[in-house]
């Protein structure tokens, strides 16, 4: 989709008076921190906006420090049990940015209660939690987004775009990594939530993992079978009182994928690459050219296309993709002004608001419960063929 068409897709209801969109956010810590960046930005930034967020609740067990983020983004109530957040009338879009094993029993009491939902990724712990908050929201008829904000860079959605049309020809290969270092032995981390399986559900599978199988499926295809490979490098750490416990989630995994139409490619991720701090590089190599893209440098796309050049001059090129005809760009500065990670988040959020405000669908563009379900099951998946040796099946 083209940023003229995103534009217009914003625009019929939002040329007047925008509606207002009540907001209750669960989590006030990284993902709490962005979401509400992402809200406060909207109204004026993605202008004309398919509707205003209105900061109406935000909740958290600590009632001083969800006290305090209030206060610092605006929020007009505290609640200390996301229940009675849940509850109030005020709050049309339900904003999951808590750990994994807070997200499916307080997404599906939102989708009852007639809430939408916007759920940070993973969708959930196992395929299983996963496909009751789909069956929930779907029953319920509300809207559902999952958090995969990668999709919402204006060089994946050109790359996403380019291969749509046909520009890279038959697609051969995908591969992707994700690599950070911060739970390597000379951070001391200790027992923390993202390294407890009964809380995570996976440990750099999840976390990461999910981030490129999304992207995987976004830009190539569905995956049809998998064989994966895990490792855990540090197998206790110590928790608040300094007894040790068991880690019992992947500090690292890899995996070979295959795709229905005929592609293969690989996916790795681990927090255990020193130097690496959010290192998420993907490549697709086509018929017709190739695309290769880091989040540490998101403006930049590199591309090949093959036999536009003498051999002598032939080679990836850089293109910054800041140019006011490029994805969500026209929204922002001029031309060679780059953004940064924080703004994935407005265009990811404006594209729900304009789905709720206009009754579109989330997909294609956005990742729905769908999509997070599906995620989930290839998860599960990479996970079973490591412990079993074998390629394994994706099976809905």
């Amino acid at each position: 989709m083209s940023e003229q068409s995103f534009t217009a897709m914003a625009g019929p209801k939002a040329t007047g008076e925008a509606p207002e969109i009540g907001v209750g956010m669960l989590g006030y810590a990284f993902m709490g921190k962005a979401h509400s960046n992402a809200y406060k930005k909207i109204p004026y930034m993605m202008y004309p906006p398919p509707a205003i967020p209105k900061l109406v609740a935000i909740a958290g067990r600590d009632a001083e420090a969800a006290q305090e983020a209030a206060k610092r983004y605006g929020y007009e109530k505290v609640y200390t049990d996301w229940r009675a957040m849940v509850a109030d009338p005020a709050v049309q879009l339900f904003d999951n940015g808590g750990p994994n094993d807070a997200h499916a029993e307080p997404c599906i009491a939102a989708a009852r209660a007639g809430k939408h939902l916007f759920c940070e990724k993973p969708l959930a712990r196992n395929a299983e939690e996963a496909k009751a908050m789909l069956d929930a929201a779907q029953k319920a008829g509300v809207k559902h987004m999952v958090a995969h904000n990668y999709r919402f860079v204006p060089a994946i959605r050109q790359a996403y775009e380019l291969i749509q049309s046909g520009a890279l020809g038959r697609i051969y290969h995908f591969r992707a990594v994700y690599l950070q270092e911060w739970i390597m032995p000379h951070y001391n981390t200790g027992f923390i939530w993202r390294v407890d399986k009964e809380r995570a559900g996976s440990g750099a599978l999840g976390d990461l993992g999910s981030h490129i199988i999304d992207l995987g499926r976004f830009l190539v295809g569905e995956m049809v079978s998998v064989s994966g490979m895990t490792a855990t490098f540090i197998p206790e750490r110590p928790g608040p009182d300094g007894k040790m416990l068991p880690v019992e989630v992947d500090d690292a995994f890899v995996a070979a994928v295959e795709f229905d139409n005929g592609a293969i490619g690989t996916v790795e991720s681990s927090r255990f690459c020193a130097g690496h701090k959010n290192y998420n590089v993907i490549e697709v190599n086509g018929e017709k050219g190739s695309i290769r893209w880091n989040l540490e440098r998101l403006n930049e796309l590199e591309v090949f296309w093959v036999g536009e050049e003498p051999k002598e001059t032939q080679g990836f090129h850089t293109i910054n993709v800041t140019e006011s005809h490029h994805p969500f760009i026209s929204n922002w500065w001029p031309q060679g002004h780059i953004i940064g990670w924080e703004h994935t988040f407005v265009h990811e959020i404006t594209h729900l608001l304009d789905a709720i405000v206009n009754d579109h669908e989330v997909a294609p563009y956005g990742a729905d419960f769908n999509d997070g379900y599906r995620n989930a099951v290839i998860c599960d998946a990479i996970l079973k063929s490591a412990a079993s040796g074998k390629q394994l099946a994706i099976k809905y």
